[in-house]
């Protein structure tokens, strides 16, 4: 047993000191059943050597990595459907602009008017509120000045308005902050000032292109004066947008009590029948639900611009109409964006 126990070590020391070591059994393929039969007889079977990959051709042979072939075939899938997700969203946003300017615009099925046989009493009422905007003329006149006087419209028609214009204003900041605001080659000055006119007729082609893939030579721009002005008094906007839409709720159910407009449930029903027979009061709705939408959207996309300490605050509130934007300019990292 002790010359068993020695002789692979005496083979083994038979290696040139300048070649790669051979592997060797000095054990034949019976030893197991020799030494079942008798431990006293030593093996006498000579070394020989294991057939073995020479060490050059180890070393010339080119080794295949699979797990990072796996890994870049994840990671194309993952591309792959991500890309498919931005088709199918893109194509989603311009059938909505399609259905939005046809059904709103164009086509006579919807509540009201269609811009070309619009009536005078609907160009009328759209002055008045336009008069009214965010409640300056009503508030002014209730205080003595009366440089103009405000037009007598009702409640709820004034505060539906100016909701909806309200909530426009504050998407003026998180548009000049957006992440992928570049990809859109025109003029957000121009977008945002047409926006707060005709609000989602130009907000839908805008998601719609920010899914672009990005152009590889194309840097984030410098803002304009009125990009800048946007984003460094986001806080302002934020609170004055806000105001807009809380006091926008407020007014439609208790505005003008001295008017005839009746209680909260006669407003109530009036604005169920202005919905369905004002072409303008009826693209609101649309305008709140797409804006309900757009809003987290966005939000989402940009969190990276939101203070450290309250990103988890905003990435919650987003999905909340109106506050989640609140929230997003108020606690907008004005540093990120200089």
């Amino acid at each position: 047993m002790a010359l068993l126990a020695t002789q692979p070590l005496l083979c083994q020391t038979n290696f040139s000191a300048f070649s790669r070591p051979t592997s060797f059994s000095c054990i034949p393929p019976s030893l197991s059943l020799s030494l079942s039969l008798s431990h006293s007889q030593p093996s006498l079977y000579p070394c020989k050597p294991w057939h073995t990959t020479p060490f050059s051709i180890l070393h010339s042979t080119p080794i295949v990595c699979r797990a990072s072939r796996r890994k870049s075939t994840a990671l194309s899938s993952t591309s792959e459907g991500s890309h498919r997700l931005r088709r199918v969203l893109q194509l989603a946003l311009w059938t909505a602009e399609a259905v939005y300017i046809l059904w709103l615009f164009l086509l006579p099925y919807a509540p009201g008017d269609p811009v070309w046989a619009i009536s005078s009493d609907t160009i009328n009422a759209l002055i008045g509120l336009s008069l009214n905007f965010f409640f300056i003329l009503p508030l002014t006149n209730a205080v003595g000045i009366r440089l103009i006087d405000a037009p007598v419209l009702h409640p709820m028609s004034e505060g539906l308005f100016n909701f909806v214009i309200g909530w426009t204003l504050m998407f003026a900041p998180l548009l000049f902050s957006d992440c992928k605001r570049d990809r859109y080659k025109s003029s957000l000055d121009v977008l945002w000032g047409l926006q707060m006119f005709l609000t989602n007729t130009f907000l839908i082609p805008y998601m719609a292109i920010r899914l672009n893939e990005a152009d590889a030579e194309t840097r984030p721009g410098e803002l304009s004066p009125l990009g800048s002005a946007m984003t460094n008094g986001a806080a302002l906007v934020g609170i004055v947008g806000g105001a807009v839409c809380l006091f926008s709720a407020i007014w439609g159910l208790y505005g003008r009590m001295d008017g005839g407009f009746g209680n909260i449930t006669d407003r109530w029903q009036y604005l169920v029948s202005y919905l369905g027979s004002e072409r303008l009061a009826y693209a609101f709705i649309w305008d709140i639900c797409l804006y309900t939408i757009f809003q987290p959207w966005l939000i989402g996309e940009n969190l990276q611009n939101v203070e450290k300490n309250r990103v988890s605050v905003v990435s919650y509130l987003r999905f909340i109409p109106v506050v989640g934007l609140v929230a997003y300019l108020l606690f907008l990292d004005l540093e990120k964006e200089q």
